[in-house]
């Protein structure tokens, strides 16, 4: 019995000290590896993602945003064409008024050419006896009567070789009056359509010199240049219509200037 006691305390001391290290390394921490590698790939993968979702919604609004730039600017662009269209009709529009201006001024200018010409039906010395204006005048004329007068021989009775004398002798009885530029115009005006060219200019010339605030000036400047022209002198008639086109660009005269300079400019 003795001998047994012994043997059970070494066999019980083997089995403690075969024991310890299995409980040991029971107690010992246990690490997942493949686990907190998921979990850090998971966590990148997310922020990757939403970096990427914030770049897309970045993206979509610059999109938005150049589209409605691109928008605006075709906007834009239909109005100024419009506006374009709309400047383009009112040229052509302005265009044909002043070519048809040009047409009434020139057809203006020859109807006033020949209603001062003298009638070839109707002798002067006839048109003398048979008008009933003479007579309603007295010797005793006043300015404006004396003036009315000379202007009705040529625009009521077209008594054109009597309204010479009566233009002739309102000048030289009023040569202060406010009606003499238009007396020395018309007078070169009746003088010009007889063909007396070198007495017309001088009343024109007289107009020209004398009436610089006139508003005749531009008319007489016109019929010297249409003078010079008739009398061959080129050069002249054109620094006249340049001179005339130069002071009184926006005038009538100027307008039927235009043509007769272009025509000897050619």
């Amino acid at each position: 019995m003795k001998l047994a006691f012994p043997k059970r305390t070494a066999i019980f001391g083997v089995l403690l000290s075969a024991s310890a290290p299995v409980a040991l390394a029971a107690q010992a921490p246990v690490i997942d590896v493949s686990s907190s590698s998921q979990t850090s790939q998971a966590q990148a993968t997310g922020s990757l993602s939403e970096q990427l979702a914030s770049v897309e919604r970045k993206l979509d609004s610059r999109n938005r945003a150049q589209v409605n730039i691109q928008r605006q600017l075709d906007d834009m662009q239909n109005q100024v064409n419009e506006l374009r269209g709309v400047t383009e009709l009112h040229t052509h529009q302005l265009s044909q008024v002043l070519e048809r201006q040009r047409e009434l001024y020139q057809e203006l200018d020859r109807r006033v050419s020949e209603a001062l010409k003298p009638s070839a039906q109707v002798p002067s010395t006839i048109a003398v006896e048979t008008s009933p204006i003479s007579q309603s005048y007295s010797d005793d004329l006043t300015e404006n009567e004396a003036y009315d007068k000379a202007l009705n021989l040529v625009l009521k009775d077209k008594r054109y070789e009597e309204a010479i004398p009566a233009f002739h002798s309102f000048n030289q009885a009023y040569p202060q009056s406010t009606y003499a530029p238009n007396a020395h115009y018309w007078l070169g005006q009746l003088l010009f359509n007889k063909g007396e060219l070198a007495q017309a200019e001088q009343e024109f010339t007289f107009v020209v010199e004398q009436f610089k605030d006139s508003s005749k000036r531009p008319d007489a400047l016109l019929k010297l240049a249409m003078v010079a022209q008739q009398q061959s002198q080129t050069a002249k008639a054109i620094n006249l219509y340049r001179q005339l086109l130069s002071e009184y660009p926006e005038s009538t005269s100027a307008q039927l200037a235009k043509p007769r300079l272009e025509s000897l400019m050619q």
